[in-house]
């Protein structure tokens, strides 16, 4: 089969590797859309570590089951499907309790690094077990379905995050994972939703997705505005989708007393916390994790349409041109955001 390998840093080419093999519990699937992550492009250059060479990345993903493994039984030849990002065990004391996202024996599709290597579905065919695997209706594009991974992250820190209805909420972050969080924390009760960005684009998308504020740093104090639109008291909760140091203080510096804050980003191994704040405000802080078990409701909130993926789609590609999409977003191509590879076209 065609894969997309990256073969060392910095360097993608399409090779011929054979089809994955499939273990019982396992489906074999061809892959009709994958998203390209931003944690791709970071790991592209390898300054995550969680993409060492040679892998086939890619995670957030849909198809058609094109074979099934003996102990197979919610699934048949044909069956539309997209798939978790993570893959866990189902067996350790985390998943056991219901927080599959913490499973102490997890894997992540396209991921490589000290602890384990899973080739991932920039290629023809992935393999994934089945318990990770959920059903897409007919009603929904494969390439609207590959972006349920990242709608699941935004629903899993929205579900992480105190609300109550009408409240308030700051977003620092217009970029993908932001715009969706807007449109999950706008859907779970808050009236006030401020996005908070470096761009004018993308904050001009932020308003079109249920954003009621928008605010540019670079060109406004986000203290001062967010004061002036909460009564002087600050957001009932803020979220940080970036995962840098100064995004992460503007979200401590905007919420309320007694407020909450998100943790969503985590571009940047190492932050600062203001301790002092949170211990005399009482903040508390939620760090979010991937997703734990929200797939289906996102299904549901996209071939509903409460959720809007289609603005976020700037191009759709297949396998021989994915490289040079790398590429491009890894300069920083302005205005672009999610591309979807269509390895079987």
């Amino acid at each position: 089969m065609k894969a997309l390998l990256l073969s060392e840093i910095k360097k993608l080419e399409v090779v011929e590797i054979p089809k994955p093999e499939i273990g019982p519990d396992d489906l074999l699937v061809s892959v009709r859309a994958c998203g390209i992550c931003g944690s791709d492009i970071h790991g592209f250059d390898g300054s995550s570590g969680r993409r060492i060479p040679p892998l086939v990345m890619g995670h957030e993903a849909a198809g058609i089951v094109e074979a099934v493994g003996a102990h197979v039984t919610k699934f048949r030849i044909g069956d539309r499907i997209t798939f978790d990002s993570t893959v866990s065990c189902g067996k350790c004391h985390f998943c056991r309790s219901g927080s599959i996202n913490l499973c102490e024996n997890r894997q992540v599709l396209g991921v490589s690094c000290k602890e384990f290597r899973r080739q991932g579905a920039f290629a023809e065919y992935v393999s994934v077990p089945q318990n990770i695997a959920y059903h897409i209706p007919e009603s929904l594009p494969f390439e609207h379905a590959a972006m349920i991974e990242a709608v699941s992250i935004a629903v899993h820190a929205t579900n992480r995050t105190p609300r109550c209805l009408g409240g308030s909420v700051v977003v620092v972050g217009s970029g993908m994972i932001g715009l969706l969080c807007i449109q999950t924390l706008k859907l779970s009760g808050f009236s006030k939703v401020i996005a908070v960005d470096l761009e004018d684009e993308k904050l001009e998308l932020a308003k079109k997705l249920g954003a009621t504020h928008t605010l540019n740093a670079r060109t406004a104090d986000p203290v001062a505005a967010i004061l002036g639109w909460t009564d002087g008291r600050g957001a009932d909760a803020a979220m940080e989708v970036v995962g840098a140091n100064k995004p992460v203080q503007t979200c401590f510096q905007v919420v309320r007393r007694g407020g909450s804050v998100t943790l969503v980003g985590n571009l940047t191994p190492v932050v600062e916390l203001p301790l002092q704040t949170i211990v005399t405000r009482e903040l508390s802080v939620y760090g979010s994790c991937a997703s734990n078990g929200e797939i289906p409701q996102c299904i549901e909130l996209l071939a509903s349409g409460a959720i809007q993926v289609a603005p976020l789609i700037t191009a759709m590609t297949n396998l021989e041109e994915t490289a040079s999409w790398f590429d491009r977003l890894y300069a920083g191509e302005k205005g672009a955001m999610k591309v979807i590879v269509r390895p079987n076209q």
